[in-house]
């Protein structure tokens, strides 16, 4: 097979993949989800954890259980103590959660890659020019979750969570098909931008957990399930949540996408790169000396 011929396949496989998760009716596919991942049917149960295993690499061999009510009970699964051993090193930020590491580098003139030759305003996801501002030629971090993954956040480093911004949405696909075809993505799709500050140093850091198709929700323990899809306009919800390093903040119910995004003087780790796969509490950032 010529070259041309494996990459016109690899094109092909793309766009069948683009096509099936993203030319359909997505919200109303992913509220069925939301509606059919809780049946506690046996038989359904079994069956649909069957065939998910068929299509990912699912591994339950650290979950704290190992029988589980609904495909959500395993999508939401707990790990066994000390699953994910955290990076306690005072100046390390760490991964909030198992992902495939995307995008990656420094904020520029307010821009952040969502891939090559993708670019979206950091003011446009976050919804405030002054929250913007504060990553000025900083750096950020994009973390896809897929299907099979851990779906479970974690705090990043000792913090107090200021606000959480819920901004309703669509529910494009996160996978590198559709960020290569659906400009600004993750500013069109569900998320939360959880505004928070480092305890040691005063410095803001911020998260956006974005949802995406099959996507029935965003959880976060501090709120009380007050994200709830579907629901008109931005809201804003102050906190005064203290969270220690690899505390949970909150759980997806499906898979998607974390953006860390740090101030100036914050740095990645050197062996940081697209295309890795990292683990919740795994070090990815260095506070500045």
């Amino acid at each position: 097979m010529t070259a041309h011929s494996t990459i016109m396949n690899i094109v092909r496989r793309e766009e069948l993949n683009f096509l099936l998760t993203n030319r359909i009716p997505r919200r109303m596919l992913t509220r069925f989800m939301g509606w059919f991942s809780r049946i506690e049917q046996p038989l359904v149960r079994d069956l649909s954890l069957r065939v998910w295993g068929c299509f990912t690499d699912l591994d339950l061999s650290d979950a704290r259980q190992t029988r589980f009510r609904s495909v959500r009970d395993c999508f939401t699964r707990e790990l066994k103590p000390g699953a994910r051993p955290i990076d306690m090193d005072p100046a390390s930020i760490v991964s909030p959660c198992d992902a495939i590491v995307g995008a990656s580098g420094t904020v520029e003139d307010g821009q952040v890659l969502q891939v090559k030759g993708f670019r979206y305003a950091l003011e446009e996801l976050l919804g405030d020019a002054g929250h913007a501002a504060a990553f000025r030629n900083g750096c950020y971090v994009t973390l896809r979750l897929t299907s099979a993954m851990y779906h479970r956040f974690h705090a990043p480093y000792d913090c107090r969570v200021c606000s959480v911004s819920h901004f309703p949405g669509d529910t494009w696909n996160v996978n590198p098909a559709a960020l290569k075809r659906v400009e600004r993505l993750f500013c069109k799709n569900e998320r939360a931008v959880i505004r928070t500050t480092l305890s040691a140093t005063g410095h803001t850091m911020t998260l956006v957990p974005v949802a995406a198709i099959l996507v029935a929700g965003i959880r976060l323990r501090f709120l009380d399930g007050a994200l709830r899809s579907g629901q008109p306009g931005m809201r804003t919800f102050p906190c005064d949540a203290s969270l220690r390093k690899g505390e949970e903040m909150g759980w997806f119910e499906h898979g998607s996408t974390i953006i860390l995004f740090a101030p100036e003087h914050f740095q990645l780790r050197d062996d940081v790169r697209e295309g890795m796969t990292v683990r919740a509490g795994q070090a990815l950032l260095r506070m500045p000396d």
